[in-house]
């Protein structure tokens, strides 16, 4: 198969499928961020047409739809007759243009959404979201197991994004209400980490619970790294999810507030920090003017 996009979600991608001894082809628009996946076996190429042509299974996962029809557009005459598996971010509406256009590509199409962070990948117990034709998700399940558990969500080519901001407004969300619960009780001068050890109890336990307790003591020290994902990184999956309640009919008030407060926590010097860095504008609100 070919991995076409090499940040550290792609590079975990490639890695799956070299430790499951599938052949793959990698390519990036930076070609020095693919050398440890060559020293681990895959083959990198230098062009795009090369990568398409190298597999009948391509896997994107690139910022957005419109990196992917960037990058893909001068291999146009290659797609044909592939299958593309595209993790790209973006809104309902895109995904359903992205299956549009792959089907006058003569390409065969699924949509993604990858629910874990990079180090999951590969764990038969993380989340891949994928919607189109049942057909070829049946097809090519046993491949795509090779990246984690799979979740067919329908035939519909934009239930993976529709669920993946769905999933992310809830974890935003639940991050938002516990970064202002830890406010709260730190007018008092108690620790992020004694008041996690009891909120941890009930909140969201499968999903949240690992993530916070794991971020509580830098939160303390008021340490924000961005290394697993920065603020400005973080604002496009919140434009996302604005967009995409706007584009369902429903109330976008929660996802613009937490838009917002993104947009102002970069204002205020965290655009490569962390989200938990919010924190910081909850605690002080003279922050974000």
């Amino acid at each position: 198969m070919t991995v076409i996009g090499l940040g550290p979600m792609g590079v975990a991608l490639a890695e799956a499928f070299l430790a499951q001894g599938h052949p793959t082809t990698v390519w990036n628009r930076t070609p020095k961020k693919g050398d440890g996946l060559v020293a681990k076996g895959a083959r990198r190429v230098d062009t795009i047409s090369e990568a398409v042509s190298a597999s009948k299974f391509v896997v994107v996962c690139l910022k957005d739809y419109d990196a992917m029809y960037a990058v893909l557009d001068p291999a146009d005459e290659a797609l044909s007759g592939r299958v593309l598996v595209n993790h790209s971010s973006g809104i309902p509406e895109q995904a359903r243009n992205a299956a549009i256009w792959a089907a006058h590509k003569g390409v065969d199409y699924l949509d993604g959404a990858i629910m874990v962070p990079p180090q999951a990948v590969g764990h038969p117990d993380s989340v891949f979201l994928y919607s189109g034709p049942q057909s070829l998700f049946e097809a090519h399940e046993k491949t795509l197991l090779s990246m984690g558990g799979t979740r067919y969500l329908g035939t519909d080519p934009s239930l993976a994004v529709l669920y993946n901001t769905a999933l992310l407004s809830l974890m935003y969300s639940s991050l938002q209400g516990f970064l202002h619960a830890a406010a709260l009780v730190g007018s008092a001068n108690v620790r992020v980490t004694t008041f996690a050890e009891i909120a941890i109890g009930w909140f969201l336990p499968s999903v949240v619970n690992p993530y916070l307790l794991m971020e509580a003591p830098d939160i303390d020290k008021g340490n924000y790294p961005g290394d697993r994902g920065n603020m400005v990184m973080n604002m496009t999956a919140l434009d996302h999810i604005f967009h995409t309640s706007k584009e369902q009919g429903i109330s976008s008030d929660l996802p613009e507030q937490l838009k917002k407060l993104a947009e102002n926590a970069i204002s205020a010097g965290y655009g490569d920090r962390n989200f938990m860095a919010v924190i910081e504008l909850l605690k002080n609100p003279s922050k974000e003017s």
